[in-house]
């Protein structure tokens, strides 16, 4: 009976996390290039009486066993990469990836960053960069006469000059992983490449497996809030079922201490 008591705990445990990540999720519902996080659990070890398959005294064996499970566990915390919806914003700087790919970006100590938040700005000095000023990688620099940017679906940013002629200035590629999700999430919707997740693979919009640039768009968040929303009331649910539990066996050991000879 003692068992009861840390078993419910470790469901309550489980259920709160489970909370954690949906509270989390809808927090970022709003978030350009988010993907949602779903936890996993596994059922801990088992105490058993007796084993299936063991000798009875009639010469034969028992076709079940007796055993008793002590509750669950955290195992893995996946991020979903399927892709978001595209918003058409009509600013020449926001990016959006039909497909499989990141954006690079570079850090401040020279590491490079993934990214599916195309929402990109100019510094003082022409460079585009991220919102927190972080340099797109390979970096590019639009000249001060530029009027207007035009980004391909391959990635070729061209830019129209003050007097009419066409500059070409570079290309953004693309990086995708055989195991996006062994990613390192380090917030500002930047991730870093892992052992899990593999080396990155570079190349080129709407070639060998890359998704499109699609210029003037924005990717939104993938969080169904529906489904959120659903997890939580589940989640809320099963905790009360949990605290339950504790508070039975509470109540039965209270009526077994209470017993007299």
């Amino acid at each position: 009976m003692i068992n009861s008591l840390y078993t419910a705990a470790t469901g309550m445990w489980a259920q709160q996390f489970k909370m954690d990540t949906v509270s989390n999720n809808i927090a970022n519902v709003d978030t350009a290039g988010y993907k949602k996080v779903k936890p996993e659990f596994q059922d801990l070890i088992y105490s058993y009486s007796k084993n299936a398959g063991a000798a009875t005294a009639q010469n034969s064996i028992t076709p079940t066993g007796i055993y008793v499970g002590h509750g669950t566990k955290l195992s893995a915390t996946t991020r979903i990469f399927t892709e978001g919806n595209t918003e058409n914003t009509g600013n020449a700087l926001d990016l959006a990836i039909s497909g499989d790919g990141f954006f690079q970006i570079q850090l401040q100590d020279g590491r490079i960053a993934y990214t599916r938040d195309g929402q990109f700005k100019i510094d003082n000095q022409g460079q585009i960069v991220t919102a927190n000023g972080l340099l797109l990688s390979p970096a590019l620099v639009v000249p001060q006469n530029a009027s207007s940017m035009t980004i391909s679906p391959d990635g070729i940013v061209s830019v129209e000059l003050a007097d009419g002629t066409t500059q070409q200035l570079g290309t953004i590629t693309l990086t995708r992983f055989v195991n996006p999700a062994g990613l390192k999430s380090m917030g500002d919707n930047l991730y870093l490449a892992t052992n899990a997740s593999g080396d990155p693979i570079e190349g080129v919009g709407g070639q060998d497996g890359f998704g499109s640039i699609l210029q003037g768009y924005v990717e939104k968040s993938n969080v169904d809030v529906v489904k959120e929303m659903v997890d939580m009331i589940s989640a809320m649910r099963a905790y009360e079922f949990n605290s339950r539990s504790i508070m039975t066996a509470d109540q039965m050991l209270q009526t077994a201490s209470s017993l007299r000879r």
